[in-house]
């Protein structure tokens, strides 16, 4: 019988102060989602609750997924899992223009 056809991508998450692309080989098939929940971000990143990277958005090589569920990956595609915005942009210029008292 002959072997599971494979290929290499790469989930990269990153926080503030540090990052990880950690590359992994899997299945023909395996969607982006699929590939974040097989890195096991939440015990390299243990600060951060698991729920954030079960329900992350998610991008490939900067352009976000749709339907990263469905997206079926490439070799060589590197999976970025978004943190969620701690402060809504607009509300950041808000306080920023209060601050400095325009």
């Amino acid at each position: 019988m002959a072997a599971e056809a494979r290929h290499e991508v790469e989930v990269a998450f990153a926080l503030p102060d540090r990052q990880r692309i950690v590359t992994l080989e899997v299945p023909m098939g395996t969607t982006a989602r699929q590939a974040v929940a097989l890195v096991e971000l939440d015990r390299l990143f243990p600060e951060v609750p698991p729920e954030t990277f079960a329900a992350a958005d998610l991008g490939i090589f900067g352009k976000p997924l749709r339907d990263p569920e469905t997206h079926r990956l490439r070799a060589g595609d590197r999976v970025e899992v978004y943190r969620p915005l701690e402060l809504d942009p607009k509300e950041a210029r808000a306080r920023r223009a209060e601050r400095t008292g325009h």
